[in-house]
Parts: C-alpha cells; structure tokens; sequence
C-alpha cells in the first residue's frame, strides 16, 4: 500500500486535531498542541517533522532558515498551528508561501483557540488537483 495522498493525509491531521481540541479545549500554547499532534499522528504511523527549519534559494544564495514549519507531515503536507482568537487574512497568505517554498500542495491552517474547532480549520493550496 502506498503513502496516503494530500487529502487522505488532511482527513487524518483534521480528526486527530478535533479530538485533541475536543478533549483540552481552546487556550493552551500553541507548543502544547504542536506536541500533541505530533505524537499522535506519528502514533497513527506518520512521519511528522516538527519545528523543521525550510531553506530557500533566492539568485544563487541559499537563506538556511525561511521560516520553520509547524508540523510538516510525510514530507508533503504542512501543518500550521495557532492558538489564537482568531485567525487574520495574513496568516493563510502565509501558508501559501510556505507551500510555494517547499513545492508541497496542501496545507492546513489549525487555530485551537477557536471556541467552535470547526470554525478554526482552513485548507489552503497550492496547485492541488481536487
């Protein structure tokens, strides 16, 4: 059996999300959830990168460090947590450059500090064929 496509991956990362949301509810660090999610999802067989440092090449210079990634998982889906009240216009556009940088095709916008969880899920894409 083959490694699980972008939206299989995205199915697995949602439900582990709202189950860890369900049972803690809104307010903790976003480092608490990070930690969380990765444990659970590498529990369900995943390769989850955490805190992975993404290069970017730009006219023949390498800047080792873009930004760092949340949760990069099996190496073709980012995972971008917060833990805030709400979520900005700015952070999605964000996440579509971290896709952009790292040629992945999906990535998901996660805010644990939403009251409701599915009101803090945002997919976001980059050339993914649905």
């Amino acid at each position: 059996m083959g490694r699980p496509s972008e939206n299989e991956l995205a199915t697995a990362v949602v439900d582990v999300a709202y189950h860890v949301h369900r049972k803690l509810g809104p307010g903790l660090l976003e480092s608490a959830y990070e930690a969380i999610m990765v444990h659970e999802l590498k529990q369900r067989g995943f390769r989850v990168e955490s805190q992975a440092s993404v290069p970017l090449l730009w006219g023949g210079i390498e800047v080792e460090t873009a930004y760092r990634a949340d949760l990069i998982v099996d190496g073709k889906m980012i995972v971008e947590l917060r833990s805030i009240e709400q979520i900005a216009p700015v952070h999605k556009k964000q996440l579509l450059t971290y896709l952009r940088i790292t040629d992945c095709r999906l990535g998901l916008l996660i805010n644990f500090g939403c009251e409701l969880f599915k009101n803090g899920v945002s997919r976001v894409v980059n050339n993914l064929e649905e």
